[in-house]
């Protein structure tokens, strides 16, 4: 089992800027690739980005690309998403999930999820 806590989301201006973070505990954190999604209300959840397990490959969906950046720290056992430039269309539950067969773009590939952290970006 691994168990993610996600932090660092709350209300933001357009253009602003957030971090959120990922802890994981339990099993050995660098034995999977993580990804953060996002599920806006009424919406499905959608890949936002991924990270494998040694952190030397990203990939982000094509609204993340330039404004995202997803990084991790297997000492620390957390995973970063670093937001700028933060649109209204960014206001979404932002999910944590680990993926113990690699990077994932796909919600049914990942293994472990966090009970997600609220981002909400005001016009």
């Amino acid at each position: 089992q691994v168990q993610l806590v996600e932090s660092g989301g709350g209300l933001v201006q357009a253009g602003g800027s957030l971090r959120l973070s990922c802890a994981a505990s339990g099993r050995t954190f660098s034995n999977y690739a993580m990804g953060w999604l996002r599920q806006a209300p009424g919406k499905e959840r959608e890949f936002v980005a991924a990270i494998s397990r040694n952190g030397g490959t990203a990939y982000y969906a094509d609204s993340a690309k330039g404004r995202f950046t997803i990084s991790i720290d297997n000492a620390k056992n957390t995973v970063y998403l670093q937001m700028n430039s933060l649109k209204p269309e960014d206001t979404a539950i932002y999910y944590c999930a680990a993926d113990r067969l690699g990077v994932a773009i796909k919600s049914g590939r990942y293994d472990y999820w966090g009970q997600g952290t609220q981002v909400t970006v005001s016009s």
